[in-house]
């Protein structure tokens, strides 16, 4: 890991050091001993699961902390999303914690299948890459809950550590690295009188198709700015719809990389199971064009 996400993690350590309850009095405690497991949260506001295993939209993580866990307890939940492509498939699972409405630390199991279509590329016939994710994000300012009385919106910083088992074919598709850091601004405003979540994030990235092809490149080998946006609008207490977009960027001299894009519907049974199901975009995927498929996914947590 190099020394950019090094300082970037200690940042976050540091931060979290205000993430432990503030200790009350022996009388206080045993008056009303704190419960780690209140799901005190409304539900939704712990969005649902992100590709890459954090807590926000599909495509897009959010400054809201994964979980229903409030400020005095802690959240969690496990998720398994599948993407239908038309020459591939993408599987994810994982699981996040949300520790006292402050922090969130995740994990993110990938797998790329290449179904048919590896064959053509020359790695043969259901090719898989695999890729490991670590998730962690810390709430900085505002609670978007909260803070109905002000335009502030909640504010969270995180990272994702990645790391893909194919260095040998990344390389030679003009890839430099297999492991590598993205590094993410949140800001997330909810709107309750209008049942109205809008959310932007700036990501540094030198991924290539969120790190299945590997980082950096051939074409370009710098970290990128990139920008996300999701926009979700709650229907009902339990049912809300939306849509997200995701710049990437474009480091691989053979095979042209696009935008993302995703018009998802969420149903949330209950704090404990929620489903998504969405139409996503994900453009040009390693010179196979118009790759835009379903995207389904089941979290079950707390």
């Amino acid at each position: 890991m190099d020394k950019i996400a090094w300082a970037f993690l200690v940042a976050i350590v540091i931060s979290a050091s205000g993430a432990l309850p503030a200790m009350a009095d022996d009388d206080a405690l045993a008056a009303r001993p704190p419960d780690l497991m209140d799901s005190g949260k409304l539900l939704a506001t712990g969005g649902v699961t992100q590709l890459e295993g954090a807590g926000g939209g599909g495509l897009v993580p959010w400054a809201l902390i994964t979980g229903y866990g409030t400020r005095d307890a802690i959240g969690a939940n496990a998720h398994y999303t599948y993407v239908y492509l038309p020459q591939y498939t993408l599987h994810s699972g994982g699981v996040a914690v949300g520790l006292f409405d402050r922090v969130e630390l995740s994990y993110a199991r990938q797998w790329f299948d290449t179904r048919s279509t590896g064959a053509k590329l020359g790695l043969g016939s259901g090719f898989t890459f695999h890729q490991d994710i670590l998730g962690a994000k810390v709430k900085l300012v505002g609670d978007a809950v909260y803070d109905q009385d002000s335009w502030l919106p909640q504010i969270a910083a995180g990272t994702q550590y990645k790391m893909n088992n194919q260095s040998a074919v990344i390389h030679a598709i003009g890839g430099r690295d297999a492991n590598g850091v993205d590094f993410y601004l949140a800001a997330t405003k909810l709107l309750l009188s209008e049942s109205l979540l809008m959310n932007a994030t700036i990501r540094e990235t030198r991924a290539n198709q969120f790190g299945i092809l590997g980082f950096g490149g051939d074409k370009n080998n710098d970290y990128s700015t990139e920008f996300e946006g999701s926009a979700a609008l709650l229907l009902s207490r339990q049912l809300a719809i939306g849509a997200e977009f995701r710049t990437k960027p474009d480091n691989l001299k053979f095979a042209k990389e696009g935008n993302a894009v995703d018009v998802f519907v969420a149903y949330f049974f209950n704090k404990n199971v929620s489903a998504t199901l969405a139409y996503v975009a994900l453009g040009d995927i390693a010179t196979q064009r118009n790759q835009n498929g379903v995207y389904a996914s089941l979290q079950v947590g707390f």
